[in-house]
């Protein structure tokens, strides 16, 4: 979806990662500013998750010509650096379609969809069962 605003024309994408929710804005005149809920993103991130969130525009070569805004919520930092890696991937794909097999040979266009098992009744946990007492 492309949204101007301001005079200033951005593309917006959604990425999920178990219970988190990346919403991503790509403004395709940028500088390479990244900003995550209002801050920036070696503020939010640290070590390997601003490598890991920023890997999509990594891989095109294209750091410094996109700003990024993002609004995160749910999930822990890693899982909301992989959100924020699929929005941004999805993001691209708006700008450029011809990326589409770079991206998905990385695997940045799939859902991971691996979430947290249910815990079951009659059980401690999804399933870990109840200690055994032999006498």
């Amino acid at each position: 979806m492309t949204v101007a605003t301001k005079n200033r024309q951005y593309f917006y994408s959604a990425g999920k990662r178990k219970t988190a929710v990346a919403r991503v804005k790509l403004y395709a005149d940028g500088t390479g500013e990244v900003s995550v809920n209002e801050k920036s993103l070696k503020d939010y991130f640290h070590g390997i998750e601003i490598e890991n969130a920023l890997a999509p525009l990594a891989l095109i070569d294209k750091k410094k010509e996109f700003d990024v805004v993002v609004t995160v919520k749910g999930g822990g930092r890693t899982a909301q650096s992989d959100a924020m890696r699929h929005g941004i991937s999805r993001a691209l794909l708006l700008i450029d379609p011809e990326l589409r097999s770079t991206l998905k040979r990385e695997g940045f266009l799939r859902r991971d969809a691996r979430i947290k098992e249910r815990k079951k009744p009659g059980l401690r946990g999804a399933r870990r069962a109840p200690q055994f007492s032999k006498r």
